[in-house]
């Protein structure tokens, strides 16, 4: 999407700390981190909410969740991490491409 600061991250237009990137995802330091680490996953196909999951999509969620499980030890968080999905203006999102917050590296409270 052509304003998607996402989809400009994904094509490397807007530079990030990447800490892990495939052909259908990366996984970037947020610049405004909510705790001591703080990721953001991100699917490279530009949809916004989860209300626009298809079978592809679903399957494509899947891998970015067992991604963030299968690294957590070396992103530091192998003694627990949260993750969180905003979904709309009511819950906060501001960057309307679907994206997994991944907070950790310290205790969190709620």
């Amino acid at each position: 999407m052509e304003n998607c600061v996402f989809c400009k991250i994904a094509a490397g237009e807007i530079p990030s700390a990447k800490v892990y990137e495939d052909g259908e995802m990366l996984v970037f330091r947020d610049i405004e981190p909510k705790a001591k680490i703080h990721l953001l996953c991100v699917p490279k196909e530009h949809f916004a909410t989860l209300a626009e999951l298809t079978p592809a999509r679903t399957a494509l969620v899947g891998r970015m969740l067992e991604t963030i499980a299968s690294h957590k030890d070396e992103w530091g968080l192998k003694d627990g991490y949260r993750l969180v999905v905003n979904q709309g203006e009511n819950a906060g999102q501001t960057v309307h491409h679907l994206h997994i917050h991944v907070l950790g590296g310290e205790t969190l409270g709620w």
